[in-house]
């Protein structure tokens, strides 16, 4: 019998736990270690974001399917890993701080036979001065409640240009090494749907500021599509969006600081700029939630399993090496800690091997690049792979293979989507295959039969399709399993 931990309760996590729970024999335990009481169907947060959706819509409490699925629930949130245990046991455990209401502030140590790291990502708000819905000026989707906040002061910001106020909206990328451009694309996209649909598009300037070094990078390097034998770059599809519906782009863009209605930022070529605005939403950059690792003696060890970045290092290729030696091999395909064969660390806990963009610096020497995308259906798939490889080696002994499930052989999607009904939503859908590049595979690194942009009310169809199908499998409903990640 073993005990499974897993620390996190996002997409990665979350399904890792079903999936441990489903296929695992009886005696067998899972304990999901999470902070939050909630389960967020994160991309949904852009329609809260815009106040075409409630919070409520997006959030389910953990617990109630935990409890069904016989899966230990702790609401706390982890602090430590001794992976070779400690002076008092050699079993491996973690140390956590409890965050749920009547035990708050109480530490525990919980001891683990396997364990998956799926923490997901500190969002980084203090790398820009003035950054965040917290302390600074601007706003976030980055949870529900950031968004329903973002949903109110652009409902503000609409009322004042509806009194003939002309308002400066600015949407993208807080820092220079941020993610998750999709995510900020899909938002500028619904606050434009927005504004027209209020009738105020023509009183407001709509600005994408981003680090991306060109449109449709979305720091994956961007992708080709063919439709008829024609093939077009991401490029060009995404700037043909943007001039067709106004929005104003900014490009290669570090954000030094924000203060009350400006942003100071730094663009590649080494100047100093000033945006004004009224209205800002800007994502955070990511790192890894601050685990420490220590021997059993107490000695650190952090450095051993995690990356600077605070991400834990896997079966990737971590050796340095200039952006035409980058080969989709360097990326990981198990998952497995390195050094240990009983963890694994998947979604956005793992430290990637380097970027997907080209990396660039400012003449300044100040990193503007985007960091890699990990979220959506590749942090489901991961989780799964890891609970099958956990599976495997319970059932079948230590010697079972691990699961694969690489970055260079699985694709995702992006689906910008505006409105809310069947009939008068509109959608800018992009799916790549694979997410990592492949140049010795494919001419253009991706295969171009489902590497695609495609625009209209299918992809938005799509995207509410999704929405409902995710919550019914995070809720471990009748045929969950049956839904693909």
């Amino acid at each position: 019998m073993a005990d499974v931990v897993v620390l996190g309760a996002g997409v990665s996590g979350h399904t890792a736990a079903l999936h441990l729970s489903r296929l695992l024999p009886k005696g067998n335990t899972v304990t999901v270690v999470s902070p939050n009481a909630d389960w967020n169907w994160i991309p949904s947060n852009i329609w809260v974001g815009v106040g075409k959706m409630p919070a409520k819509s997006v959030l389910f409490p953990l617990e109630p399917v935990y409890r069904k699925k016989r899966i230990r629930f702790l609401q706390a949130a982890a602090t430590a890993i001794w992976p070779q245990g400690d002076d008092q046991s050699g079993r491996p455990s973690v140390d956590v701080v409890h965050t749920g209401s009547g035990r708050q502030g109480e530490t525990e140590r919980v001891g683990y036979d396997y364990l998956i790291n799926a923490t997901g990502p500190q969002l980084r708000f203090h790398m820009t001065s003035g950054l965040g819905p917290d302390e600074g000026h601007t706003v976030s989707v980055c949870t529900a409640s950031h968004a329903v906040e973002a949903a109110e002061q652009l409902k503000a910001t609409i009322e004042r240009l509806k009194a003939g106020e002309p308002q400066t909206l600015v949407v993208g990328m807080g820092h220079g090494t941020c993610t998750c451009e999709g995510a900020a694309f899909e938002y500028v996209f619904n606050v434009d749907h927005e504004l027209r649909e209020a009738g105020v598009r023509d009183r407001a300037r709509l600005v994408y500021l981003t680090n991306e070094a060109a449109l449709g990078d979305f720091g994956v390097d961007g992708m080709t599509f063919e439709e008829r034998g024609f093939q077009t770059t991401s490029e060009l599809w995404t700037g043909s969006l943007f001039r067709e519906r106004g929005v104003e782009a900014i490009l290669g863009a570090h954000v030094n600081a924000v203060e009350e209605g400006v942003i100071r930022y730094e663009t590649l070529d080494g100047e100093g700029h000033t945006l004004d605005f009224d209205f800002a939403m800007l994502l955070p950059p990511f790192g890894g939630v601050g685990l420490t690792a220590y021997d059993r003696g107490g000695a650190d060890i952090t450095e051993e399993l995690f990356a600077p970045s605070g991400f834990m290092k896997v079966d990737a290729d971590y050796t340095p090496k200039p952006y035409e030696e980058w080969r989709a091999e360097d990326w990981p395909k198990t998952y497995q800690a390195v050094g240990y064969d009983n963890i694994w660390a998947v979604g956005i806990a793992f430290a990637p091997p380097h970027q997907i963009s080209r990396p660039r610096t400012s003449a300044n020497g100040t990193l503007i690049a985007p960091a890699p995308p990990r979220t959506g259906m590749p942090s489901g798939v991961m989780g799964k792979t890891a609970a099958l490889s956990i599976v495997d080696r319970i059932k079948h002994g230590s010697a079972a293979p691990n699961h694969e499930a690489s970055m260079a052989d699985m694709g995702a999607a992006c689906v910008a989507s505006a409105g809310a009904g069947l009939r008068t939503g509109s959608a800018a859908a992009m799916t790549m295959m694979p997410v990592v590049p492949d140049y010795s595979r494919y001419p253009t690194g991706r295969d171009l039969k489902d590497t695609r942009g495609e625009i209209g009310l299918g992809g938005h169809w799509v995207k509410l399709m999704l929405h409902h199908l995710f919550l019914h499998k995070a809720k471990g409903r009748l045929g969950w399993q049956f839904i693909p990640e």
